[in-house]
């Protein structure tokens, strides 16, 4: 497999699976994992990924699951080609297949109504908010420079058949929104699960899990905990990074 400048292979240990990864534009982090973690594919199952960025979610959910079908949708066109480069190199194209689109237009590229699931870990941060990186890759990661949460939210609605599921991973501060956007395009909240750095911390993360159409019950699951100490794993994360399941 050819790399470009700057780019490296990386081992997810998992069934041998690999990404390339360019330290210079993006690479993944715990969030994409715990994502993957998060979300459920059955077997015959239809899932998209919005914002895939390098492929790492469609991947891991891959070999995370048997007898599933995903679709990587990412706006940046160096993005989308690494990505789908990471998809040939693990020879799972009959699988994954890698879209370069806008989320905006989801549901114009794809049949309205024809995912089983939609993941997505979109940018965090309002595109009026915080220190906006100067690399162009960076800051679209990271700030809702080319969509917002209203336009992941409702294209997502739109994607998913009735009965369908949606899982993302945000920020704790943006919840409130979240539950309210899911709630106008008829995604019904029925999980959340925060994600703490430490035992003793504030939560930085923020599982979600809704279904289109569903009932307005909310289970709150137990805390994840990333850190025991800096630098070191709790026995929970190292197991998810081990093999995807807990």
């Amino acid at each position: 497999m050819e790399l470009r400048e700057n780019e490296r292979i990386d081992d997810l240990e998992r069934k041998g699976y690999r990404i390339i990864q360019n330290r210079e534009k993006f690479c993944f982090g715990v969030d994409a994992v715990l994502l993957s973690w998060y979300a459920e594919i059955r077997e015959g199952e239809k899932a998209i990924d919005l914002g895939t960025g390098n492929g790492i979610v469609p991947l891991l959910l891959d070999a995370r699951y048997d007898g599933g079908s995903y679709v990587g949708l990412e706006i940046q066109e160096d993005m989308a080609e690494m990505a789908g480069r990471s998809v040939q190199l693990n020879e799972v194209e009959s699988r994954i297949r890698i879209v370069q689109g806008d989320i905006k237009e989801a549901s114009k590229l794809f049949n309205k109504g024809t995912f089983d699931v939609v993941t997505t870990n979109p940018p965090y941060m309002a595109a009026d908010t915080g220190l906006k990186n100067p690399d162009q890759a960076k800051a679209i990661a990271r700030h809702e420079v080319l969509c917002s949460l209203d336009d992941v939210v409702r294209e997502s609605a739109l994607l998913l058949h009735p009965g369908g599921r949606f899982y993302m991973i945000h920020r704790p501060s943006r919840l409130t929104e979240i539950l309210q956007k899911m709630k106008e395009y008829k995604l019904a909240p029925s999980r959340i699960c925060m994600v703490h750095p430490y035992a003793d911390k504030d939560a930085t993360m923020v599982l979600v899990y809704g279904k289109k159409g569903g009932r307005d019950i909310l289970k709150i699951d137990p805390p994840v905990v990333v850190y025991e100490n800096p630098g070191v794993y709790t026995p929970m994360i190292a197991e998810i990074y081990g093999d995807g399941r807990h």
